[in-house]
């Protein structure tokens, strides 16, 4: 007797409520590994691109703000304030080392982040092919600007003033030139135009030249500050005599982005609560089905018996059909999950112009899966008790 063939045959036997049971199976388990793994990658991503800065000094506004524009390059800076300024507290006794960065124009959508070398560095990168910048208008690009626009050494391309593509201004008589390219980090500085603060002062000071009259970088101004301590000690006393004793703000990046992750997990709890509610439906669904197919073919079932096929064969046959319904089921929902991550990255991507890889997840799809096979067996466990209780002759004699 081949009980795969025949389990088959039961389930294509039944095919709304098969459906049914597949379906409501399916998207919870795309549902809970989706949201599983993109959690850990958002996490992931935006840990790594701290690349261990411990605070950002900037112009006064909301700390979380300061650290989304000027660590992760996804929101709008607070705005600008005196590098000379900036040099004074980057004296501090406790400061290990603190990395400049001008922003206000783009290309393509693109961030354009006036900078020191020290940057490349901090971002754990280096030249792939070119040199450093070195001189005024000069330009360093991520990896990902290479490959997405198609920029090569030696091109030239107009910053347009913003953090948007479609600037209405532009520095039309100013061309940036590409010197050099960075190696793939798959951080935050891949989708990064970097160039020295002397090119972004420069910039706009012939704007102002020419009447546009955008005072964004006069005297000199910086968008941020980015500090590393050289101990703990700076982390005690330092923020707090910012904030209180002079006109910017510190904001810790560590310390903001953990208060995010806490805001965001109210959503990512809800869902996966929901996605544990239909995967318990999927269960009762699954059982539902199981019941219904020992009690229905009750008969078929004691004919089998008398065929010479033992209990424990009628067993291993209603599990055979709750298997192969959770195996399809389950690798459904993998490729469901898989899809949808992959269209919410390419989304990502091309709305913060940010490429995002998904993290090895076997470990993930291999404890989904062992949760699925013990729904399965608590479902045949429940299903099988009137087999325990069937009297062959009587069933035959009445269906006769």
């Amino acid at each position: 007797m081949n009980i795969v063939k025949l389990s088959y045959k039961n389930i294509i036997a039944k095919p709304l409520q098969t459906f049914l049971t597949v379906l409501i199976l399916s998207l919870s388990i795309g549902l809970l590994l989706g949201v599983k793994q993109l959690n850990k990658v958002f996490e992931s991503q935006l840990q790594q691109s701290l690349n261990g800065v411990d605070m950002v000094v900037g112009a006064k506004g909301s700390p979380l703000q300061l650290v989304l524009s000027t660590v992760l390059h996804i929101d709008n800076p607070t705005g600008n304030f005196p590098y000379n300024e900036a040099k004074k507290i980057a004296e501090n006794k406790y400061i290990g080392s603190a990395i400049p960065i001008a922003i206000g124009d783009n290309y393509k959508g693109y961030k354009i982040v006036g900078t020191s070398v020290d940057y490349v560095d901090l971002n754990k990168t280096s030249i792939e092919a070119g040199a450093m910048f070195n001189k005024t208008y000069e330009v360093v690009i991520g990896n990902a600007v290479s490959k997405n626009l198609n920029l090569n050494i030696g091109d030239t391309f107009y910053s347009g003033h913003g953090m948007i593509e479609n600037a209405v201004e532009s520095h039309d008589d100013y061309p940036l030139k590409v010197v050099g390219i960075l190696k793939p980090t798959q951080n935050v500085i891949d989708r990064l135009i970097l160039t020295n603060l002397e090119s972004i002062w420069h910039l706009h000071e012939h704007e102002d030249e020419n009447g546009n009259q955008d005072h964004t970088h006069d005297n000199e101004d910086i968008t941020a500050l980015l500090i590393k301590f050289k101990n703990k000690r700076g982390l005690l006393f330092l923020p707090r005599n910012i904030n209180e004793n002079t006109p910017f703000q510190a904001a810790l990046p560590k310390y903001q982005l953990d208060k995010l992750f806490k805001f965001t997990a109210i959503g990512t709890k809800a869902i996966t609560w929901i996605a544990l509610s239909i995967l318990f439906v999927s269960g009762i669904s699954m059982f539902v089905s199981l019941y219904r197919m020992v009690k229905e073919r009750a008969k078929e079932l004691a004919l089998i018996r008398t065929y010479g096929a033992n209990r424990n064969t009628l067993i291993l046959l209603v599990f055979s059909e709750g298997l192969l319904v959770g195996v399809f089921s389950f690798f459904l929902g993998v490729l469901l999950a898989t899809f949808s991550l992959q269209t919410i990255i390419s989304l990502i991507k091309d709305t913060y112009k940010q490429q995002i890889y998904l993290l090895e997840y076997q470990n993930d799809i291999l404890e989904l899966l062992l949760f699925i096979f013990g729904i399965i067996i608590i479902a045949t466990l429940i299903a099988i008790r009137p087999i325990f209780k069937m009297d062959i002759s009587k069933i035959i004699s009445h269906e006769s």
